[in-house]
């Protein structure tokens, strides 16, 4: 079992997971960019670090005495995380989990694997950094829209702007199977690996955005009805057989 887990990044996502690997036995390690939040991460249970990756001079060995290393951080700079993956490789680290999105497939209008064609991003240049490594085993998970809990979508819509592609479909998935998901990963060992990450349920975006807009009493969403409503279905099937995963929240329209 890896008992040792580092988590950069305990944001949204990275500190609900950290308490939930630390009450499954975990010892997390947990990064922050925020003197603010160390006494929070502390008084969780998580052994907290400042980490800026964007710092070379940061001394992050300790950080990265851990057999699990999960990236849960938003970065788009690649200089940051080409020096980030050079201190991996002398660290105890061999196994690390990247959280990418599937903002990397373009709007094909069709079903997406992950053998679908992805776009030419710095996202994608950046996963390629880790399934190459020679040095430790890599899991890239490509979530799509995160929700739950105080993530509302109906707060994704602004006042006075126009949604796009209203008869486009949703590729989301909840918190709840985020952290179960990553879980999974660790748990079997299953490394070497790209998987999609979306609830199987895509409903329009019209009928799912008016749905969330009342339950926030938002009044009169306007939808870009000239768009020309491109899309992209996100398929999970590979994750859940690999995985044997069961989605907590499969249905978006009742959740």
């Amino acid at each position: 079992m890896n008992k040792r887990i580092s988590i950069l990044g305990c944001g949204w996502l990275g500190l609900t997971l950290a308490i939930e690997l630390i009450s499954k036995g975990y010892r997390v390690y947990g990064s922050t960019t925020s003197i603010i939040k160390i006494k929070e991460l502390e008084s969780k249970g998580i052994k907290p670090f400042i980490i800026d990756i964007d710092d070379n001079n940061i001394n992050i060995s300790d950080f990265l005495f851990s057999d699990v290393l999960i990236i849960a951080i938003p970065s788009k700079n690649i200089s940051a995380i080409k020096n980030l993956i050079k201190r991996i490789e002398k660290s105890e680290v061999r196994k690390v989990l990247f959280v990418s999105s599937t903002s990397v497939y373009p709007n094909t209008n069709a079903i997406i694997t992950e053998e679908s064609d992805t776009n030419n991003s710095i996202l994608v240049a950046i996963e390629n950094l880790f399934k190459t490594n020679l040095f430790f085993q890599s899991t890239i998970i490509r979530f799509g829209g995160l929700f739950g809990y105080d993530r509302k979508p109906g707060n994704f819509i602004k006042s006075g702007r126009k949604i796009e592609n209203p008869e486009g479909y949703i590729n989301f998935i909840h918190r709840d199977d985020c952290i179960g998901i990553i879980e999974h990963v660790i748990m079997k060992d299953t490394w070497n690996n790209v998987l999609n990450a979306c609830t199987d349920s895509h409903p329009k975006r019209r009928e799912f955005y008016l749905k969330e807009a009342k339950k926030l009493e938002k009044p009169g969403v306007i939808f870009n009805e000239k768009s020309e409503n491109n899309y992209k279905i996100i398929n999970s099937q590979k994750l859940k057989d690999l995985l044997d995963y069961d989605f907590k929240h499969k249905n978006l329209m009742a959740y």
